[in-house]
């Protein structure tokens, strides 16, 4: 659902539905002269509900207050592609580059402790070792790490916290425990490992061994996933809608976001009704979210790449909106 509602003097517009609904905050994020954002890989928050855009372009690291006022960068020289972002409860951040094949742990100002792949060295494409093209990380409760290693292998690999490879499960194709490009990938309090197989449309659950437990569909092409800490977490999942000319632009295909619940169960979708655009509260490409200590979710999109195959007879605009924070609204607040 989307409509616009008077609030004072301004028009905002509302998202989403019952316990899941949002407010629109248009032109959020405030970056200073000289500063762009491009297509954003990957979103994060911290435990002081700062915000981290980990995007493609100069300055990669882009950081905010829960405001939107821009508070540092970092990153220039160190990452090819943004792709994912995933802060640890230390605070420490896990960038995945799927430009250059590895993950890199740094601390919140951008020093590198840990790095996972070799830097510019992708392996065999299909190969099934670590890494070709990852997309993502997610930690375990006892702080292994998990990557989804999705472009160019359909893999999953499990890491000790100092970055020892313990084992790697999945391969191509549409059973379960294959899979066609995991996309994204998150782990619960409970030690349930979620992973986002975007061309195969589903989320699928593992243990942490890797065994197979369950599969969720309804869904289109899940590309972004967030769950908050915590067990029995909620599940937000960003969708991107077709792209055959058959299919593009039909309804309920997204792009959208999906709220469930940890079995699958749908709580809410944002997103407009029937296409992709341009309008507060529409997508075009959801790649990465977070959700901050209050509620407020964060949605960063591959806008640019995402345009020519969304509407090809159109340019590119630019500057073209990557961001967008929602701010929860509390029933009777």
């Amino acid at each position: 659902m989307l409509f616009r509602s008077h609030m004072g003097r301004t028009m905002s517009v509302i998202v989403g539905s019952g316990e899941y609904t949002y407010r629109v905050e248009e032109g959020w994020a405030k970056l200073p002269p000289g500063y762009e954002m491009n297509d954003i890989g990957g979103v994060g928050v911290d435990r002081q509900d700062r915000v981290y855009v980990f995007h493609r372009g100069a300055h990669p690291m882009l950081v905010f207050d829960r405001e939107g006022n821009f508070l540092r960068s970092w990153g220039d020289g160190i990452f090819s592609r943004p792709h994912g972002v995933h802060i640890a409860p230390d605070d420490s951040i896990y960038c995945t580059d799927d430009g250059d094949h590895s993950v890199r742990k740094c601390t919140l100002e951008g020093k590198v402790l840990l790095t996972l792949g070799i830097p510019g060295r992708p392996a065999p494409k299909g190969s099934g070792e670590p890494f070709n093209r990852c997309t993502h990380t997610a930690l375990s409760p006892q702080g292994d790490i998990y990557v989804s290693d999705g472009y160019g292998n359909s893999r999953i690999h499990k890491y000790s916290p100092d970055g020892k490879l313990l084992f790697s499960w999945g391969e191509t194709g549409t059973d379960p425990g294959q899979f066609n490009l995991p996309h994204n990938i998150s782990c619960d309090a409970d030690g349930w490992v979620y992973v986002a197989d975007r061309e195969n449309h589903r989320i699928q659950v593992f243990d942490g061994n890797g065994r197979f437990e369950t599969q969720w569909h309804n869904m289109h092409r899940p590309s972004g996933m967030y769950m908050p800490p915590g067990k029995c977490p909620i599940c937000y999942i960003g969708e991107i809608g077709p792209y055959l000319a058959s299919n593009r632009g039909m309804p309920n295909l997204g792009p959208r976001i999906s709220i469930v619940d940890n079995s699958g169960k749908l709580l809410a979708r944002l997103g407009k009704v029937p296409s992709a655009g341009v309008e507060p509260g529409q997508f075009l490409s959801p790649h990465g979210m977070c959700v901050d200590s209050r509620g407020d979710l964060y949605v960063g999109e591959v806008a640019l790449t995402a345009w020519p195959s969304l509407f090809p007879s159109v340019p590119v605009p630019r500057p073209l909106r990557c961001l967008q924070k929602f701010t929860r609204l509390r029933p009777g607040a």
